[in-house]
Formats: structure tokens, sequence, C-alpha cells
């Protein structure tokens, strides 16, 4: 959130677009549902899989949005980050086992009993 300051960009898109991503990051972190995550409503896996989406978007928008001139690194750097550690977390979407609810698939699924099986 501080890149615009540090690194002397203040004005259109290189200016707003690390704000939002880092505000994104911040209320993330803060509902996630790991150890540091305050509130835990928001499930790890969604986590890692909205960084992916948001680092590739950070690592393009200098290109898209036509800032590169004034500043890349940054939003290379940082963008590239987030999408990496979003990739091999553990318990990354991308990476792990699927979780999934009925073990066996849904062929036994009549067989089990619950309210939304019938």
């Amino acid at each position: 959130m501080a890149s615009p300051w540090l690194f002397g960009f203040n004005h259109g898109a290189a200016f707003f677009l690390p704000l939002v991503f880092g505000w994104l990051q911040l209320i993330m972190a803060i509902f996630s549902d790991n150890k540091f995550g305050f509130v835990k409503q928001f499930p790890v896996p969604m986590h890692c899989f909205i960084d992916v989406i948001g680092g590739s978007f950070l690592l393009a928008s200098p290109f898209v949005y036509d800032y590169s001139s004034q500043v890349v690194w940054p939003q290379l750097i940082l963008g590239s980050l987030v999408f990496f550690m979003g990739i091999f977390t553990k318990k990354s979407p991308l990476t792990d086992e699927p979780q999934h609810v009925f073990k066996d698939g849904l062929s036994n699924i009549a067989d089990v009993d619950e309210p939304m099986a019938q």
C-alpha cells in the first residue's frame, strides 16, 4: 500500500492499483481462516486463488494501463511474489488435492443420510 509514496509515482493507475490491491490483501488477511486471521471466515484455498488472480493482474497492469514508462519493477516484483505465494502455499487449490465432501464420489450418495441427497 505504501509503494506509490516509496517509489514516487503519484497519479493515475500507477497510484490507485497498488492501494486497492494492498487493501484487498489486508482485508483477506484479516478474514482468512488461518492461524493469523482474526475473523476466520474466508477459506484459505479461496484466499490463495484470489492471490493468484490479483498477482497476475498486478504483473500485467503496467502494460495494460500503459504506465510502464513510469514504473515497472515494483509491480512486477510484488505481483510475481503474490502470484507464486498463492500457487505454492499449503492448502492452495492449484497444488493440493481437492477436498471432497463425499469421499467415494457421488455414486453412493443415496446411502448417505443427507437432506440434500434426495
